[in-house]
């Protein structure tokens, strides 16, 4: 099978991928949750003029120069707005967040005033409207201010309370299983026999998918065996999952089964080998109602090719409007060769210049095995197919990695 454009293999990844069913949820649980369907406010923010401070509820003709004396016949605190009204050369103290009362359309701050008994001098002169928030002028009942698609942050749940939602529309998290596979894998804490390997993949892809708000179900290694495979992929079908993400054994080798055991359980390999480094050995097929995405073994190939095909997916599924990466252009930090037919993702350092642009720096060794330099890495630098060699200074495309 010839290898796929980069492009073309993230297009087949997301093919007729969108949001999952809808659920509402408390506004408490709605953090980091994709909206279903638009927000209208159910009020009007504030519902009436409140004030903006402390001070005194005035009319503006009578405090329009100052020194002015006028008498203060009661008080307004939040929450309980006055019965009396403000007439000429009259005053009610007032607090911050309360209503503005009938005749006031001043605000005097408590600064500006000198209080003795039921007298108040104002010092300073007022404009009409000072210190007062109109009615409506945060939001109004009926508008939209949280649009479908769009994932929830700390501050629209503080703005979807104050519009008077108490719950949230929105799409099921992906359920995804993780399986890795391959005899020589121990996990961490183990004492080593030669040739063993500590695994390392499934906790950065397990991460990775739950940053993205994906429920993860773990289905541990699974050996070097069509039995032991094939029986992993079943589990992840009979559990219902949308993703099955495997990790090691996409390769050509005697011991690399994964491909071949998704076939032999009715899987559609829709491509296998991309024209991507790292990565290259990346499968991505469906199974019924399950996608599939196998990821090399390698850990740094593994991590770039999950970051690059998961992640939209894992987006497009949550039912964000915009699933894609974003890349930001930068200045090399040192030069590169010219590239072959391969698109390159190099792992770099980002710093900025004294002029303030970022500068991408790759790291001294690319191999697709060193978790240090993966670690350290900030954003991977995009070389296209065939990219000439380039200096350094000159421009390039990165992808900021998570932090």
């Amino acid at each position: 099978m010839a290898l796929m454009p980069v492009a073309d293999a993230l297009a087949a990844v997301l093919h007729s991928a969108g949001g999952l069913a809808t659920e509402a949820v408390a506004l408490e649980d709605g953090h980091g949750r994709v909206l279903a369907h638009d927000l209208a406010a159910l009020r009007t923010q504030p519902p009436q003029a409140m004030s903006a401070m402390d001070g005194y509820a005035v009319r503006a003709e009578d405090v329009a120069t100052a020194p002015a004396r006028l008498t203060v016949i009661g008080e307004i605190a939040a929450g309980r707005p006055a019965a009396q009204s403000v007439g000429p050369g009259q005053a009610l103290r007032i607090f911050t967040g309360g209503v503005i009362p009938e005749g006031a359309d001043t605000v005097v701050i408590q600064e500006d005033t000198v209080r003795d008994g039921d007298q108040v001098t104002i010092t300073e002169a007022a404009r009409r409207g000072r210190h007062i928030r109109p009615a409506g002028v945060d939001f109004s009942e009926g508008d939209i201010l949280l649009r479908a698609g769009a994932r929830l942050s700390d501050r629209d749940l503080a703005l979807a309370a104050g519009m008077n939602h108490p719950a949230l529309p929105v799409y099921r998290r992906p359920r995804v299983a993780m399986l890795a596979t391959g005899d020589e894998l121990v996990m961490p804490g183990s004492s080593l026999q030669p040739g063993q390997i500590v695994y390392s993949n499934g906790y950065a892809l397990r991460a990775l998918a739950r940053s993205e708000g994906a429920d993860v179900t773990d289905l541990g290694i699974a050996a070097d065996t069509m039995d032991a495979t094939t029986a992993a992929i079943r589990r992840a079908r009979d559990l219902g999952v949308d993703l099955l993400v495997t990790t090691g054994g996409a390769s050509a080798g005697d011991h690399d089964l994964v491909k071949q055991a998704l076939e032999a359980e009715g899987t559609e390999i829709a491509f296998w080998k991309i024209a991507m480094r790292p990565g290259k050995p990346m499968m991505h097929g469906r199974l019924g109602a399950m996608r599939v995405i196998g990821l090399p073994g390698n850990p740094v190939s593994s991590y770039v090719c999950a970051f690059l095909f998961m992640v939209p997916l894992l987006r497009a599924l949550s039912g964000m409007r915009n699933a894609m990466h974003h890349p930001e252009t930068a200045s090399l930090g040192s030069p590169l060769s010219a590239n072959d037919q391969r698109e390159d993702y190099l792992r770099a350092y980002v710093s900025s210049s004294d002029a303030g642009r970022l500068v991408a720096t790759p790291v001294d060794h690319q191999d697709s095995s060193l978790l240090a330099r993966l670690s350290a890495a900030q954003a991977l630098i995009i070389r296209p197919p065939h990219a000439p060699a380039a200096e350094a200074g000159a421009n390039c495309q990165i992808l900021k990695l998570p932090l």
